[in-house]
């Protein structure tokens, strides 16, 4: 039987301008100088963060010289994220498109894959390095982008939400709305580039986000929907539970951690936003207080993580994934369900 393995601990950053949930018309990245304390916290606890970068940082001087550092320390991983309103080339969709911030899947296909091709090409230069990582702006995904990643190199992709439809969020107004991602797989799988909500034999793994339905949910779905019942369900507990720390919700980052190795899960993948690692870089980092109570719960659950996951990047985990598959389609050998370790040099 094959060797039984850790999960692995994926953290993932959308690494982009400062508070875009305000919609400013001048985006600032002054959370740039604040980034290499997260980072200097994943190293101390053997965590590899996969920074996926916009358009606005891959401009900002400073961020690329701490990226460029990261990628010559094998440190981190540099993936692409692409906020469709201000990508090059910038082709005006809505009226107020630094309001509406329209997905790219908003736009023509022939405009959307010029701004992935672009955004790629940029990446690649600014940090000297190949870019095969990447989760969509807004969540908005669909068959054509990830053929476009596919064609394009990428190996990841990160941008399915499980249990979570987004069709009633609109970028554009006159648009239909974001993806419905509640019949999707929860585990890695490959895309299938013509219907990305089942596997495929494309190159493209799919890492979906690490979303579970909260044990009040899954007891009395009822009380979500009941109009008198909502809102004290709500206060109790959310319906969903993303592995998103906020500075207020330990508990909950807790509980998905444990409910992780009690189903086996391979992997378990966080998401926060680079500006929310700067004092007003967003609705839950609002001052120096909420940064710090941030940083303890990221103490506290990365202590607890590194004693039973392992840290990888995204392409670290799709190299072990394959390899994983592969040895579980050899003869006489069963599978773990889950990769191997990486191996790396020094």
């Amino acid at each position: 039987m094959a060797k039984r393995v850790p999960p692995a601990f994926l953290i993932t950053i959308d690494t982009e301008g400062d508070n875009l949930w305000s919609r400013p018309r001048e985006i600032s990245t002054n959370n740039a100088v604040y980034l290499p304390r997260f980072q200097r916290l994943c190293e101390a606890h053997g965590l590899r963060p996969t920074w996926l970068v916009n358009y606005e940082m891959a401009m900002d001087d400073t961020f690329v010289r701490f990226g460029r550092e990261l990628l010559r320390r094998d440190a981190a991983e540099i993936g692409m994220h692409l906020h469709a309103w201000n990508s090059p080339p910038i082709v005006p969709l809505t009226a107020d498109d630094f309001l509406h911030q329209p997905f790219l899947t908003d736009y023509p296909p022939d405009i959307a894959e010029e701004k992935i091709t672009f955004m790629t090409g940029l990446l690649r230069d600014r940090f000297e390095s190949p870019i095969v990582s990447h989760r969509a702006g807004r969540w908005a995904f669909n068959e054509h982008y990830a053929r476009t990643l596919a064609k394009l190199g990428y190996l990841v992709d990160c941008s399915v939400c499980p249990h979570v439809s987004w069709a009633d969020l609109k970028g554009d107004p006159a648009g239909q709305g974001g993806p419905d991602y509640r019949r999707f797989p929860a585990r890695p799988y490959l895309l299938d580039l013509d219907r990305i909500h089942r596997p495929g034999d494309s190159n493209l793994l799919e890492l979906p986000m690490s979303i579970v339905r909260s044990p009040l949910h899954r007891i009395a779905p009822w009380a979500y929907v009941t109009p008198f019942l909502r809102r004290w369900a709500w206060r109790g507990r959310p319906d969903r539970l993303w592995l998103y720390p906020d500075g207020s919700n330990l508990q909950h980052l807790l509980y998905l951690i444990e409910e992780a190795q009690a189903k086996d899960r391979p992997y378990l993948e966080m998401v926060l936003h680079s500006s929310e690692l700067m004092p007003g870089g967003g609705p839950n980092a609002v001052d120096t207080e909420r940064i710090e109570q941030l940083y303890s719960d990221l103490r506290t659950m990365f202590s607890l993580v590194e004693k039973s996951f392992v840290g990888m990047t995204l392409s670290e985990y799709r190299r072990a994934w394959m390899a994983a598959q592969a040895d579980a389609s050899r003869p006489g050998i069963s599978p773990s369900g889950q990769p191997a370790c990486p191996q790396r040099t020094t």
